[in-house]
């Protein structure tokens, strides 16, 4: 006790052999910086960063300074080839990155992905699906699968039939007119088109199936005097 009665206070050092006061580091982040591509105009946009970031972006990436509704931001130049917005945004993401910032980087622009990758992960996408298929043991596992191959906007089949159909567009750039008497199998591609679609109704028709049959009540069975009918009965 100290002097008037009053409880003393632990010394901060108890606790601590060492009697060593830490203190949290100073982290010196700077202002993060995403790189991406902007879906509508298909330009290669920065946004974010310090004036330090502006001048790597404008150095390494020949990004342009352009005025936003929130602010300056920086992009490339209209026109540019896509392995050039590629080329251009890793290197300038990677020249942030050493200079101490923050940057995510969209991966559809980075060069330094494997070749392949994103056909790799597609595939494995499909093989786990097959597998959650395979292994279904109830209506509303089997419902979610087919959900994914035939789901309106972003289902497999879907996105597939849109590539058809956009290939079939670009045939009349280039088609030559087939000999008299031969089929013209590019200009079937839209009647392709229309039965992918038909088909993604009809995998969409048993996915709802799928899954009302997984919340069906069992039918009740019939009470044991129902189903023993009196020998009288049956004679009649």
């Amino acid at each position: 006790m100290a002097a008037g009665g009053s409880p003393s206070k632990p010394s901060p050092s108890v606790g601590r052999p060492d009697s060593m006061t830490f203190e949290e580091p100073d982290f010196r982040v700077l202002e993060y910086v995403t790189i991406t591509k902007d879906p509508r105009t298909d330009l290669v946009v920065a946004i974010g960063g310090t004036e330090q970031a502006a001048n790597i972006l404008q150095r390494t990436g020949d990004f342009l300074s352009a005025p936003g509704p929130r602010g300056d931001y920086h992009r490339l130049p209209h026109g540019l080839p896509v392995e050039q917005q590629r080329l251009k945004a890793t290197a300038a993401s990677h020249a942030l990155l050493a200079a101490g910032h923050s940057v995510h980087l969209d991966p559809a622009l980075n060069m330094l992905v494997a070749p392949g990758g994103e056909r790799e992960a597609a595939l494995r996408y499909l093989a786990g699906l097959a597998e959650r298929a395979a292994t279904a043991t109830t209506g509303n596992e089997l419902a979610e699968v087919l959900t994914e191959i035939a789901a309106p906007v972003h289902g497999l089949l879907p996105l597939a039939r849109e590539v058809v159909v956009r290939a079939w567009i670009a045939v009349g750039d280039f088609q030559e007119t087939a000999p008299a008497g031969e089929p013209d199998p590019l200009s079937r591609l839209g009647s392709t088109a229309t039965s992918m679609s038909e088909a993604a109704r009809a995998i969409l028709h048993a996915r709802n199936h799928a899954a009302r049959s997984a919340h069906r009540p069992a039918t009740a069975s019939p009470p044991a005097a129902a189903r023993a009918r009196p020998a009288e009965s049956l004679r009649r």
